[in-house]
């Protein structure tokens, strides 16, 4: 009889989920990159599925990387990455092309195995080493399915660490084109109410690429098959029906002969009755090798066992036969993750303190993973060389660029430190420096909150005889993590309290630390006046310490004061580039990031676009070289390097851009940058904004921000399509949110005052019309207080003062009372660089000088619009122009009209309009010319612009009128 069970029987319809996944991102011409989350109790045959899909995946050429979380993985950050890195890097086949793209990365270095503290320079600890780590694993992977597709399994999720689950999410969210399939399997029945696997499955099921899907026991039918496979013959009812559908369970039951002892005892019992037919010896290895953990180093094994060599090999020879262990490349694997823990929960406490013992002795002399030796002295109850050893943990976690584990590691310490003569000694620092290390492992893996109040306990716990300079310390970091929590006045005192604790004589790190920290709190306060003093304050502690990092977040912080009271704005620019300068010299990228994004956009605010465009396209290339384009201040580099080109009139770099910020979202931060893709998409008619739309709008009560840029362009569309009314309720539903002082208000204005015009120069309907004036009235005072110095005397921008003309002209448009001179005004308030408002400016201009019978000027503006739109692809602008201009008998088409555009179309976008005017979809034109749907709908966005159109309606009608299917 067979008891290998490798067989796989019953899994169509997961194995068929699976396939689909892996078919689609294989697809060479418009791939889509997939999740899948396999989800099942112990022994139901999760990793039979993902192995038989590895096996198929190898069969149509994709590289398969496979990794194990392992259930003391929870010390151990990226466990299973560096269990593909360490296979893949052995693996002859697969190492060459694996290493060429680990070495574009030296990041990566610290996944390989034997790195030590110095491989992979990270940029800074924390969390931008988390960020610069998962884009290079995202580039790596992006690399690889470059020269051919990639399957990434990940096996037991259900034990997998913070970072490791932190990084599923990561690329689950931002793998879209890539031929990449990533596969995860995780024990459902292990998934209590608290997990922390649950709330990221909850996250991931939203996202479209993610296919979840539980594996259900198999039925009567299923599991004769399966016993039959594995060479059972007879009746064996007895066993199916106690084995429930679980085939390892019918595997364990076979194994024993299923008796009567083997029908009525439990699994755990069951299998521990297979391991006591071993021999006395090859029990005693079992049971240390199921304290080492299901992956079991067999030096380290056999050091403990302390049998002879000869033996022990015989011993283990014995323990394999019984399909008990599996060899792997170093050592061996428990079968089944059910037998190693049926294994452990069998030993006497004693035993199992012992044998903790004896691995963290001989780890220790081994210098082996100090989280792995803090997990064996914890276990053996060694509480002083648990506290060393979770700190040493904490500095390994560090150099890995895993906050969580740092944090982790530290509470591990902080919770021991009690129950440890002389703790300083064992950490080798003191108890508030050890909470200041936690907390800022805290903020840095998203838990300022956390950080917070964790610093409240310890600035609490402080005695009136604590050091002066620690005082200052904890309150400057706890007003630093609490500004992230938006709580400003809570920040403002504790920033306070940080300074006045400072003592007098030489500054050091700390003064300029506290002063700057206070200076950023008092810029957003009543007291902002006195913001400059204390940043130049920080200037020179930071100068005189050599702090430069510090020296330059000051410069940065002084030129965030002079851009919000508005004097001196070149000072501003110039603080910018000093302060990006000196964080370049001192080596710290974050500062460097921050400061090169607020010079951009400080140069597009001021309307030097061409500044902004050099800055933001060095800022972006800065972030991607080092791997945290995915940053925040990435993420906020490469949105405002698309709105850069978009404003300059350069869309078609624009749309490249904007092709690359993810549809289906599934974070504020994704969606943000998501959003700023609908400028060019809703201007050019592109039907990806409505597809794009949805996926927003779900996450707009979760950020203002988002919901300002969602809605507004929403609104825009809806105006572009004829919808005013429901324009106004995107508008309403803004305004309603602002403050008082918000700049953003005079954009939405405008917008909702456009739509209100629409409405009131309808005709027929008088109600409506006094209405419109009234809303209109209300609106536009709304958006004139916005241009009153507030209360920290914000001083509007260049854009912004445009938009408030664009308002008011729009406002006397609803009055029927706009004149030339008015949209003169906004025309030349726009025209700073602002290509496609001067053209929208124009419109209207053309429109009121036709009003007024001054015809040739008006066709002069008409004529610079419709060049305009054109050059752009601004298709509804163009529609809008072409009817205008038979309305007013300006011109039939205008320049640019179908019968010379026609000739420019490509011969494949002539055959996709013939297909359109035909009445096919995107699916049948594709499947017509032999390309995928993708790229048939951009050949339609293409054709559309073109035309100056914004339905494939409008398209065939042209078509038609054209003779283009004679």
């Amino acid at each position: 009889m067979s008891t290998d069970g490798n067989v796989l029987i019953g899994r169509d319809v997961e194995l068929g989920l699976l396939l689909g996944v892996l078919d689609r991102a294989a697809v060479e011409e418009s791939p889509e990159a997939g999740i899948a989350l396999v989800g099942g109790d112990a022994g139901i045959g999760k990793t039979r599925l993902v192995t038989e899909l590895a096996r198929r995946a190898r069969e149509r050429g994709f590289l398969v990387l496979v990794g194990h979380c392992a259930e003391l993985g929870d010390s151990f950050p990226y466990l299973p990455f560096v269990d593909v890195f360490r296979d893949a890097m052995r693996d002859p086949q697969i190492a060459p092309s694996f290493r060429r793209a680990v070495l574009d990365r030296p990041v990566l270095n610290r996944l390989l195995p034997g790195a030590t503290p110095d491989d992979g320079g990270m940029a800074g600890g924390g969390g931008l080493a988390q960020q610069q780590l998962f884009g290079a694993v995202l580039g790596l992977l992006t690399d690889l399915a470059d020269e051919r597709p990639v399957l990434l399994v990940l096996e037991d999720l259900h034990w997998a660490d913070r970072s490791t689950r932190d990084l599923l999410t990561f690329l689950s969210r931002v793998l879209q084109r890539e031929r990449v399939c990533l596969v995860g399997t995780y024990r459902a029945d292990d998934l209590h109410r608290r997990h922390p696997l649950r709330p990221v499955l909850a996250e991931l099921v939203r996202l479209p690429i993610v296919t979840q899907f539980g594996v259900p026991p198999l039925n009567h039918d299923e599991m004769a098959a399966y016993l039959s496979s594995l060479g059972c013959g007879g009746d064996n009812e007895d066993v199916i029906e106690r084995a429930e559908g679980n085939p390892f369970y019918a595997e364990e039951l076979v194994a024993v002969g299923g008796g009567a002892a083997g029908m009525t005892t439990g699994l755990s019992a069951l299998l521990f009755n297979r391991v006591e037919r071993l021999s006395e010896d090859a029990q005693q290895v079992l049971r240390v090798a199921a304290v080492a953990g299901r992956t079991i180093d067999d030096a380290l094994v056999r050091q403990v066992t302390g049998l002879p060599d000869g033996q022990y090999d015989e011993v283990l020879r014995e323990i394999v036969s019984h399909q008990l262990l599996t060899p792997t490349g170093d050592g061996y694997r428990f079968r089944h993750a059910l037998l190693r823990e049926a294994v452990y929960s069998d030993l006497l406490p004693g035993e199992r303190t012992r044998l903790h013992a004896a691995f963290a002795r001989i780890l220790a002399g081994a210098r082996g993973s100090a989280a792995e030796l803090a997990y064996h002295y914890l276990a053996s109850h060694q509480n002083a060389a648990a506290l060393a050893a979770s700190v040493e943990a904490a500095r390994e976690a560090e150099r890995a660029g895993a906050p969580a584990e740092v944090h982790r590691h530290l509470e591990q310490a902080i919770e021991l430190w009690e129950s440890v003569p002389d703790p300083e000694a064992q950490a080798g620092t003191d108890a508030v420096r050890l909470a200041l290390w936690s907390a800022g492992a805290a903020a840095d893996s998203g838990g300022s909150r956390r950080a917070a109040a964790q610093l409240r306990r310890v600035r609490d716990a402080l005695g009136p005889d604590a050091d002066p300079l620690v005082r200052a310390e904890v309150n400057e970091r706890l007003a630093y993590y609490v500004s992230d929590t938006d709580d400003q006045e809570f920040a403002l005192a504790a920033g306070w309290a940080a300074v006045e604790a400072l003592p007098p004589g030489p500054p050091t790190r700390v003064h300029a630390d506290a002063y700057a920290t206070y200076a950023r709190a008092l810029i957003w306060s009543e007291k902002h006046h006195e913001a400059p003093d204390w940043a130049r304050k920080a200037l020179e502690a930071a100068h005189a310490t050599g702090a430069g990092g510090a020296e330059a977040g000051a410069l940065a912080t002084l030129a965030l004061y002079h851009e919000v009271s508005g004097d001196e704005p070149e000072r501003c620019e110039e603080l910018l580039e000093q302060a990006a300068a000196r964080a370049r010299e001192a080596g710290d990228l974050p500062v460097e990031l921050r400061a090169t994004f607020h010079l951009a956009r400080v140069h597009f605010e001021r309307g030097h676009l061409g500044l902004a465009r050099t800055t933001a396209d060095d800022g972006v290339r800065l972030a991607l070289d080092t791997g945290l384009a995915w940053s925040n201040y990435g993420n906020d580099l490469r949105f405002l390097q698309m709105l850069v080109h978009y404003v300059a009139g350069e869309w078609d770099r624009a749309e490249a851009l904007a092709d690359g910020f993810a549809i289906r979202v599934g974070s504020v931060p994704e969606a943000v940058l998501s959003s700023f893709a609908l400028f060019v998409e809703v201007a050019r008619g592109n039907p990806r904004a409505a597809e794009r739309l949805p996926w927003l709008a779900r996450m707009w009560h979760e950020s203002y921000f988002l919901a300002y840029l969602g809605r507004g362009l929403n609104a825009e569309l809806e105006l572009w399509q004829g919808r005013p009314e429901r324009a106004l309720e995107h508008v309403r539903a803004l305004i309603a949110r602002l403050d008082e002082f918000d700049d953003r208000v005079l954009r939405i204005s405008a917008i909702g005052l456009g739509a209100l015009a629409e409405i009131a120069r309808r005709p027929g309907d008088p109600d409506a019309a006094r209405e419109a004036v009234r809303e209109a009235d209300e609106l536009i005072e709304r958006a004139r207080r916005t241009n009153v110095v507030g209360p920290f005397q914000y001083h509007l921008g260049i854009e912004s003062v445009a938009w408030l003309k664009r308002a008011e002209a729009e406002w006397l448009r609803v009055r029927g009372e706009d004149t030339p001179e008015v949209w003169r005004e906004v025309t030349d308030a726009f025209d700073f660089g602002y290509v496609y408002e001067v053209a929208r400016s124009r419109w209207r201009l053309a429109e009121s000088l036709a009003a007024g019978d001054r015809r040739d000027e008006a066709r002069e503006q008409w004529t610079l619009a419709v060049n305009a739109a054109d050059r752009l692809g601004a298709a509804p602008l163009r529609e809008a122009l072409r009817a205008f201009g038979r309305r007013a008998r300006l011109g039939e088409d205008g320049p640019g009209s179908p019968h010379q555009v026609l000739p420019t179309l490509t011969s494949r976008e002539r055959e996709v309009l013939r297909l359109v005017a035909e009445g096919r979809n995107n699916r049948e034109v594709a499947a017509a010319l032999f390309i995928s749907p993708k790229t048939a709908s951009v050949h339609v966005s293409n054709i559309l612009a073109k035309l100056g159109v914004t339905s494939r309606t409008s398209a065939a009608a042209i078509a038609h009128r054209e003779g283009l299917l004679h």
